[in-house]
């Protein structure tokens, strides 16, 4: 047994080598694409990367359109202004304040017993920050649109996203600090 290889034959040792560097490469870009998802950022605006994580913040709210289904989940600076009374207090976000609203297209759950629409293929994330010393032309907030393309499985800025992309719409809601999504009762 001494000095004998541990893989008996060569073709053998050929094929170990090869599944090794397959295993690699499918582990490589695997990591490649969840880092690529951290790569992107609106021209002079906000990256995905300041908002790592928002997967796992608490929901706001949850709203549908006609062709979307949406949920609005706010990180833990956010969450406690909510819960503090804002903005329905008359006081605004504190700097810091981050809100993500992922949209998904929806198909219908086939296995309920009652007719239901649920997430299918997601469509794209948008999100707002708020820090009054970077974006003091837009009131502090500043925003960021991201769409999914599912066949490559990353996303990219939305054409029309700038810093500035959302402040406009969000006017209309200026008395709320710029936010439509209201903190649902618990």
């Amino acid at each position: 047994m001494i000095g004998r290889t541990f893989l008996p034959s060569r073709g053998l040792q050929i094929v170990s080598a090869a599944a090794l560097g397959i295993a690699v490469a499918v582990l490589g870009a695997g990591a490649f694409a969840a880092q690529g998802k951290y790569t992107v950022r609106v021209p002079n605006g906000l990256a995905l990367s300041d908002f790592r994580g928002y997967e796992n913040w608490q929901v706001v709210a949850v709203s549908q359109t006609e062709e979307l289904l949406k949920v609005e989940v706010a990180n833990p600076t956010m969450i406690d202004a909510y819960r503090a009374g804002v903005p329905t207090n008359g006081k605004p976000f504190p700097d810091g304040s981050k809100i993500a609203k992922i949209e998904w297209k929806p198909k219908k759950n086939m296995e309920a017993p009652f007719s239901v629409r649920v997430p299918d293929v997601l469509q794209d994330v948008f999100l707002i920050e708020k820090d009054t010393k970077k974006f003091p032309d837009t009131k502090g907030w500043a925003y960021a649109a991201f769409d999914y393309d599912p066949a490559s499985g990353t996303f990219k800025p939305d054409a029309t996203g700038v810093v500035s992309c959302g402040f406009t719409c969000h006017t209309r809601v200026a008395a709320k600090d710029y936010i439509f999504t209201a903190y649902g009762e618990r």
